[in-house]
């Protein structure tokens, strides 16, 4: 099979895209829209000067939300057509188009919080309690004044939000030639006798392969083709870097690092104790690194081998039965959320999971309030696959219950809790498997497998890169450079330690990771939050398998709350207290019992 035959995005059968045409019937009904928002402008700029007066504030905010919810819409729809698609010239067009759009509103909207500042938290808090039109506004009000140290003045934050778009250049860049522009030989057998397309859709499924031949083909060209390009993505990854570092220093944050966090009132401590705790489990990845080896009868474990599978063949999982899989786990939260989950994954098109040529690395859900949430991702067939999906369905479902019961300024919650959500449902789903397949050697190891595959990810890599990304954010706070030699020694270094004696490291192949990262290592210490939503998740997973009704409403409440808590305090709503390392230390637990009960079936 070459790369050849991976689909053209035009030959996907339509029943495994997403329904874009829910958003917008046609890319002119988007320029319709696109136009309307540009000239819906100038009239917020007649707000101006008036915040001052609660009932022009509560205006305000209607004709601001309005216009926001549309340019979400205009937003969702250009990126996910260019993300099925990333050679689409006038899809494109399209999202850059709206990258821009949001600059310009968010630049107009710059006035507002500086206008509301100079009115007086007390004073915007007290009309909360007196201006019916502004009572929701409380939570609002209260994250505005504990930002207020950090808020520039007018005519600052308008240049600082015209930024955006700009500054996304060096995410875009890396973004296109990564998902676009590279090309990967395709891997091949033993012999040399097969070739197997290797494409960003196909990668995950080939390093999961029986045979070892394929698995060190796939793992290298795909970190060659990276690697040719060395120079340009380090350049890219170095100006993201700086713009990190000039946004903290511009709004008076001590590092980029509390400037992320501040967003969601994360204490920077946790970020800390979570690598703290991850070096201190470290042992408990040498030893199932050593078992791994062990099993699969190597001398030394390669990267490659990390996910090659331990009993035969890995089990075949077609779509439509990874969807009635994850339905049965998710049964503990309840009809309602099963139906929500059946509809979107196998009649309203919510998923687009075929592979195709163009189509950009990863997985994502997204969406809007008005939307359908969507999901992309490229479905092999396979456990991984399944559990892929029930990761994004865990954001999804996470948005459908946040739009559904919150206004527009609380609808979006905060990445510290997104994560969660995610991992909870493979956490159940996983359950549930072990449960359905109990006493059938070959599918309880491959159950395992995949855990470990997730905790290889969240537990692993993504603490990795969080530490990486502690080091080059910085070396450039205090002025060094960023070069491809040394993100590419700092990345080697930081996975030597992580492998311990049991895995080969290829320093060339293992320190080029950073840059097969081209949306995480820009989203300025989001990496981190996956291994605290993952303990978060287990936590949580524990407490509904285990406390029944209640357990699970108050899951589904803490789902429904979107950002009207902060995200600690939503957390401990549902049961789990992230601002402690007891949640990351129980969930290493959970996967050191995972390694004990592969050794039992591996008779190891």
């Amino acid at each position: 099979m070459s790369n050849n035959d991976v689909p053209a995005r035009a030959d996907v059968p339509r029943e495994a895209t997403w329904d874009t045409d829910s958003v917008f019937s046609s890319p002119a009904d988007w320029d319709a829209a696109f136009a309307a928002i540009e000239a819906d402008l100038p009239a917020l700029a007649t707000f101006a000067g008036r915040l001052g007066d609660p009932a022009a504030l509560a205006d305000y905010f209607a004709r601001s939300e309005g216009l926001l919810r549309r340019l979400n819409h205009v937003g969702v729809y250009a990126n996910l057509n260019y993300a099925v698609d990333t050679g689409d010239q006038a899809a494109a067009g399209r999202a850059d188009r709206a990258r821009g759009l949001f600059a310009r509103v968010a630049a107009a909207l710059a006035f507002a919080e500086p206008e509301m500042l100079s009115v007086g938290p007390e004073t915007l808090l007290g009309w909360a309690d007196t201006e019916q039109r502004l009572a929701l506004y409380r939570h609002y009000f209260d994250q505005l004044a504990k930002r207020a140290p950090h808020v520039r003045s007018g005519e600052v934050e308008a240049l600082l939000k015209q930024l955006a778009d700009p500054f996304a250049s060096a995410a875009r860049i890396h973004g296109v030639l990564t998902d676009a522009d590279l090309t990967f030989a395709p891997a091949t057998d033993e012999g040399g006798t097969a070739e197997y397309a290797l494409t960003q859709g196909t990668v995950g499924k080939l390093l999961n392969s029986p045979d070892r031949a394929v698995r060190r083909t796939a793992y290298e060209n795909y970190a060659d083709a990276h690697t040719a390009h060395k120079n340009t993505l380090a350049a890219c990854l170095s100006t993201g870097v700086k713009q990190n570092n000039f946004l903290a220093r511009a709004r008076g944050y001590g590092s980029a690092l509390e400037a992320s966090l501040s967003a969601g009132h994360i204490p920077v401590g946790v970020f800390h104790s979570l690598l703290d705790t991850y070096k201190k489990n470290l042992p408990t990845w040498h030893r199932y690194w050593g078992l791994r080896r062990h099993a699969l009868g190597l001398e030394k474990l390669a990267p490659y081998d990390v996910k090659a599978p331990l009993a035969g063949a890995p089990p075949v999982v077609p779509y439509q039965q990874a969807v009635e899989w994850i339905a049965e786990g998710m049964a503990p939260l309840g009809a309602e959320y099963v139906d929500a989950l059946r509809r979107g994954s196998l009649t309203e098109r919510w998923v687009d999971w075929k592979p195709n040529r163009g189509k950009r690395m990863g997985a994502f859900s997204s969406g809007a309030p008005g939307t359908h949430p969507f999901i992309l991702m490229s479905y092999n067939d396979d456990l991984l696959g399944l559990s892929t999906l029930a990761h994004e369905l865990g954001h999804s479902l996470h948005s459908w219950h946040s739009w559904r019961a919150q206004p527009f300024v609380y609808s979006r919650y905060g990445l510290f809790v997104a994560e969660v959500a995610s991992n909870f449902n493979q956490a159940l789903v996983r359950a549930h498997l072990l449960e359905k397949f109990a006493g059938r050697r070959e599918w309880e190891i491959a159950i395992i497998e995949e855990a470990m595959s997730n905790f290889h990810r969240y537990f692993f890599v993504m603490p990795t890169l969080a530490r990486f990304e502690q080091e080059i954010h910085e070396r450039v706070w205090r002025g060094e450079a960023l070069t491809a030699a040394g993100l590419t020694d700092l990345m080697a270094d930081l996975f030597a330690e992580g492998f311990g004696p049991e895995v080969e490291v290829d320093r060339e192949r293992v320190g080029s990771t950073w840059m097969q990262f081209a949306t995480h290592l820009y989203a300025n210490f989001y990496v981190f939050q996956y291994a605290t939503g993952i303990s978060g998740a287990h936590a949580l997973a524990k407490r509904v398998l285990s406390g029944g009704d209640s357990a699970a409403s108050d899951y589904r409440a803490f789902l429904s709350a979107g950002g009207s808590l902060y995200p600690l305090d939503a957390l401990k709503g549902a049961g789990v207290d992230l601002s402690t390392p007891a949640p990351v230390e129980e969930t290493f637990a959970v996967m050191a019992g995972y390694v004990d009960r592969l050794a039992g079936l591996l008779g190891a």
